[in-house]
């Protein structure tokens, strides 16, 4: 079936925000936290009062706006050591709320979880390793956090004092933080204000004013700028007031300080790109994930002949589809054994994660549209929503083949990588169980080299799939069962007939079955069935 698109044209048509995209990508981070979406929306909203209140110009207040959102950004990089390590990655990232970071408490409760989710034997190899050298991996984590914070920021294209700001995101004012070479006024203004934020926004949520408060003194000298905590303490009701019934989202996008940053076309690709390329860091499974599934769903639309601007939204559908996984913990995608019921529910969520994540954004939320369906198959076993036949858009059919087929090419933690040869097979074998559309995948096989049937054009220039419609209709059928056969919509299916009817030059359904009977359309079969049952003898 032709594959269409869905809202393609608001994309194209779209200048996005830097801050749209940044603020996407903070919903999935807040989650690799342990903690609820828009975490880091308050925190930046919490970070931009501070800096109004030290009286700060619109130029510094952008460079405290970007790094607050990004401060964090670089904590799932290794998340797959993590895991290896503390066996929840989630778990060990929320710790950091829980305990002053460093501290003996700390220290203490990461070592209870230090192979936490293994058996007796395995969890005594994993201190024993730890021991030998692993611990060298572990102090050196959070100022590589920092370090890939700012690399996310320099392919973003943000300024030096938002990267420095970035870099320096766990200095402490004591000079005991992360890696510890800077302590006081030298510690970037960014990274004093956008720290004290992130730790005062899980205090002040759960506990109100009052935690923020005393948080602020017991951390005063120490962890944080002496001035700042100041500010909590005497002006915490004014600058937390109102963060429960703001609307996060808007307010952050709307407070964006000095002239907001645009991104289109080529800008707007690479930026895609890059957040991307970060996520799959997440997994070694899934290194280059996104945008091979993205280069190959493209030229899976390029096999359709489908406009420039078509092919370009399902690339970027492509980039953003794995989005959700920020949302899965380590534990789970990296699991050698099969999953459990919970397990396997957190997985599907994946989709709907990504959806929430940009369907905020008006020029964002195209490609959510389509992202949030690559996993829902044909007869309703698809996931999230369980979607099924005409339900299930031509464009997330394509993005659905494309990633399957990708998918099974890269190894996983409990199998080998599949050959090509091995995939083609798979992915065939689905569309023949009803799950997933054959025309996408036989144009994600012709996009990733492989030989694919070649489809025979019909008399008068009938595609293959006008033949199927006119095939039905002269059968009888209505536009609505001719969709339910073939799994399409009665609109796909009208378009179809206006085609035929154009290229064999006749106005109905009896010129066109008549057309059908003269060049053998019809099976004998049939035509018995269609005609006028014959009088038995």
């Amino acid at each position: 079936m032709p594959i269409a698109s869905v809202g393609v044209e608001e994309v194209d048509r779209a200048h996005v925000r830097l801050a749209e995209l940044v603020a996407a990508l903070s919903l999935g981070i807040d989650l690799g936290f342990g903690q609820p979406m828009e975490h880091v929306l308050r925190q930046c909203l919490i970070a931009l009062r501070v800096a109004e209140r030290r009286g700060l110009n619109d130029a510094e207040r952008a460079v405290v706006y970007y790094t607050a959102l990004l401060v964090g950004v670089g904590c799932h990089t290794d998340a797959h050591e993590q895991a290896k390590w503390f066996g929840d990655d989630f778990a060990l990232k929320a710790l950091k709320y829980e305990y002053k970071m460093p501290s003996m408490s700390g220290a203490i409760a990461n070592l209870k979880l230090i192979g936490s989710m293994e058996t007796p034997l395995s969890r005594f190899r994993i201190l024993l390793e730890l021991a030998i050298g692993g611990y060298r991996d572990l102090n050196r984590m959070i100022e590589h956090h920092a370090r890939m914070a700012r690399m996310l920021g320099q392919q973003l294209g943000l300024p030096e004092p938002v990267l420095a700001g970035l870099e320096s995101s766990y200095e402490q004012w004591d000079g005991k933080g992360w890696p510890g070479k800077l302590s006081g006024e030298q510690v970037p203004l960014a990274s004093r204000i956008s720290h004290m934020a992130e730790v005062t926004e899980v205090a002040h949520r759960v506990g109100g004013v009052a935690a923020a408060q005393r948080l602020a003194r017991e951390r005063r000298g120490g962890e944080f700028d002496p001035t700042l905590c100041d500010l909590i303490a005497s002006d915490g009701h004014l600058l937390l007031s109102g963060l429960d019934a703001a609307d996060s989202w808007a307010a952050v996008i709307d407070a964006e300080p000095a002239v907001a940053v645009v991104l289109s076309g080529e800008r707007f690709d690479a930026a895609l790109a890059a957040i991307a390329n970060f996520i799959d860091l997440k997994s070694p499974y899934f290194l280059g994930h996104s945008t091979s599934v993205a280069d190959l769903v493209a030229e899976g639309a390029r096999q359709h002949r489908l406009p420039a601007h078509e092919v370009r939204a399902l690339r970027r559908a492509g980039l953003v589809h794995g989005f959700g996984r920020l949302g899965v913990s380590n534990a789970i995608l990296d699991k050698r054994g099969a999953l459990g019921a919970g397990e396997t529910e957190r997985v599907r969520l994946q989709p709907y994660l990504t959806e929430r994540m940009l369907r905020q954004s008006k020029a964002l939320a195209p490609l959510a549209a389509t992202a949030v369906q690559h996993r829902e198959r044909l007869d309703g076993s698809g996931y999230p929503r369980g979607l099924s036949g005409a339900a299930i858009s031509p464009s997330a059919r394509l993005l659905g083949a494309a990633d399957a087929y990708q998918a099974m090419r890269e190894p996983r933690a409990h199998r080998p990588a599949l050959t090509a040869e091995q995939a083609a097979v798979e992915l065939r074998a689905e569309v023949r169980a009803g799950r997933l559309d054959g025309e996408a995948v036989e144009a994600v096989l012709a996009a990733a080299g492989h030989r694919v049937p070649r489809r025979r054009e019909g008399p008068a220039g009938l595609t293959a799939r006008e033949v199927e419609v006119l095939q039905l209709a002269a059968r009888g059928l209505s536009n609505k069962q001719i969709a339910g056969s073939l799994v399409i919509s009665p609109k796909t299916v009208s378009n179809h007939l206006e085609h035929i009817y154009a290229k064999i030059d006749v106005p109905n359904r009896a010129g066109a079955a008549l057309f059908a009977v003269q060049h053998g359309l019809l099976p004998e079969e049939q035509l018995v069935s269609a005609a006028t049952p014959v009088p038995s003898a």
